[in-house]
């Protein structure tokens, strides 16, 4: 049987199973070093994405806000942060009408971040939580940002990556 804890951002009582660990380690860097509150983060945000013509649905570990506006989408997890890299950012791509900018993988002490819109590294020490974008940073970001869809003759290509690296999930093998 699992332990139970409480989840760092909702205060909810859920099971330590797989990363969880991890995710409780991220939220607590993203409230007491990054600046974001706890109602910034939503858990286990839905995603539906089309797979040969059937949706298929699934959650994002973290979405981020600042000032009602996602900034960064997050898988958080117990393994090689590189396995996992692939599939958030398609999430970031494809989990509302725009894409949100910044996808992260992280253990909670290391995270892989990467921008969004260009899929490349967002900074040199991008395996490193200094990556992270800061609450202040992210205001000053999401000023000048124009929201983007992701192209929609390159959709049915990203949502067969992001249900091919996320099928694990559902199908709670990790």
């Amino acid at each position: 049987m699992d332990e139970i804890i409480t989840d760092y951002a909702t205060g909810m009582e859920i099971p330590n199973a797989g990363p969880e660990g991890n995710r409780q380690l991220f939220e607590k860097k993203l409230v007491e070093e990054k600046g974001y509150s706890k109602q910034d983060i939503r858990i286990n945000e839905p995603i539906e994405v089309m797979f040969k013509g059937e949706p298929y649905t699934s959650t994002l570990d973290l979405v981020v806000f600042c000032k009602d506006r996602p900034v960064m989408a997050a898988r958080c997890i117990a393994g090689s942060l590189g396995s996992y890299e692939r599939e958030i950012l398609a999430g970031a791509r494809l989990v509302y009408d725009f894409q949100i900018p910044f996808s992260v993988s992280t253990n909670g002490t290391e995270a892989l971040v990467r921008d969004t819109l260009t899929g490349k590294p967002y900074k040199e020490e991008s395996h490193n939580l200094d990556a992270v974008p800061s609450k202040a940073e992210a205001e000053t970001i999401l000023a000048d940002l124009v929201p983007q869809k992701f192209p929609e003759d390159r959709k049915e290509r990203e949502m067969i990556i992001f249900r091919s690296y996320n099928i694990e999930k559902i199908n709670k093998e990790c």
